[in-house]
């Protein structure tokens, strides 16, 4: 399929296709860490949002600036913003997030040198109607840095035109995500991976044309029902970096066939209101979708969400995958684990850093579940 190639290609080498569209465009490359960012306040100022995943290379400049035991995303995003490896970033946002996200953010504006930065403190508590206010009037203020820091006026009708764009979007890329939960092997969890990951980074009408191409394409040969009578698992964290990981899974007996990833769903849920204030309904989405760690709803939420999924999809058993070092998922943790304990769906923990463990370690510990779950 072409679409999925060119998907593929743009997930493997990010950072080319973000050269190279910056000498064919003059959108301006905001780089981001987190699925709280308002993309749709960035692609209407005319810009390009792109997600950072950290390096791929050994760490070592970064350490003049951050304790060793910070999660590898931050440290390596640091490290390849030290070594100009994002030179064609124009700037970069920074949603109120994790403690280690928050200082990487005073650390970035002191020394990565970029023409702007923009910190987005977003309210913790989302379940009030203070909190909302809150809100609003935050995406307002980030609108306005937005327009200083581009030197450009994002109206109203701009707005409405970038959330119609990001409506679309979602829309498509949770309806392959519904075909792959329906039919595994309509397409692979690792191609899926390289979807959702250029999804974030590729120039969003650029994107629309390929996710619908991708989409028809996988229509025309969508089973009704599916004979993959492997073990169906739930992914569940931060972010996922590691095709190999969805690879190791397949060769084990089980297939990934929905998640709960900022790098996943997280990116996709929730439509934004049309024919309202699309600021308010910017904010809205935010205060209505499932929460990471970082934010909150209830003590009993992301518990009872990740329950509802195993029932709603069919699934098997759910496997969390971690930074190393990674606070607020970790704390999460335990309660999250007895949710799916007491409701009697297997789980286990996988904590990761860029680097993997070995292929036969990883395979070890998915066979080892996939016949527990047996």
């Amino acid at each position: 399929m072409e679409a999925l190639d060119k998907l593929k290609a743009v997930a493997q080498n990010p950072y080319a296709y973000a050269s190279n569209l910056k000498q064919v465009t003059d959108k301006p490359v905001v780089g981001n860490f987190c699925s709280y960012t308002p993309e749709e306040l960035i692609v209407a100022a005319g810009g390009i949002p792109f997600r950072l995943f950290g390096t791929k290379e050994d760490i070592s400049m970064a350490d003049a600036h951050l304790q060793a035991y910070c999660c590898s995303l931050v440290r390596g995003g640091l490290e390849d913003a030290l070594k100009g490896n994002l030179s064609f970033l124009d700037g970069t946002v920074f949603p109120h997030t994790c403690d280690s996200i928050q200082r990487l953010s005073d650390i970035w504006r002191l020394n990565a040198g970029f023409p702007f930065h923009i910190d987005v403190v977003l309210p913790v508590k989302l379940n009030t109607e203070s909190a909302r206010i809150y809100m609003i009037d935050v995406l307002k203020t980030f609108r306005s840095d937005l327009e200083s820091a581009l030197h450009v006026s994002v109206t109203e009708e701009k707005i409405r035109q970038s959330v119609k764009l990001y409506n679309r979007l979602r829309e498509i890329l949770g309806e392959i995500y519904e075909m792959r939960c329906n039919d595994p092997d309509s397409i692979s969890a690792a191609d899926l991976y390289h979807v959702i990951k250029a999804s974030m980074v590729m120039d969003r009408d650029e994107l629309l044309e390929l996710l619908t191409a991708l989409r028809d394409d996988l229509k025309k040969n969508l089973k009704d029902s599916t004979l993959n009578k492997k073990k169906r698992i739930i992914l569940s964290g931060g972010i996922c970096n590691h095709p190999d990981i969805y690879t190791a899974l397949e060769e084990s007996g089980a297939e990934i066939i929905w998640d709960d990833l900022c790098t996943g769903t997280r990116c996709f849920e929730g439509e934004i209101a049309e024919t309202v204030d699309p600021i308010e309904a910017i904010a809205d989405r935010y205060m209505t979708r499932m929460v990471c760690p970082a934010k909150h709803l209830s003590a009993t939420a992301r518990g009872e969400n990740l329950v509802r999924l195993v029932k709603e999809r069919d699934a098997s058993g759910v496997i969390f995958m971690f930074l190393k070092f990674c606070d607020p998922h970790a704390f999460d943790y335990p309660y999250l684990k007895k949710f799916l304990d007491d409701a009697g769906i297997p789980n286990i923990l996988l904590e990761v850093e860029e680097q993997l463990p070995s292929d036969a370690q990883l395979k070890t510990r998915f066979e080892t579940f996939v016949d527990m779950i047996r």
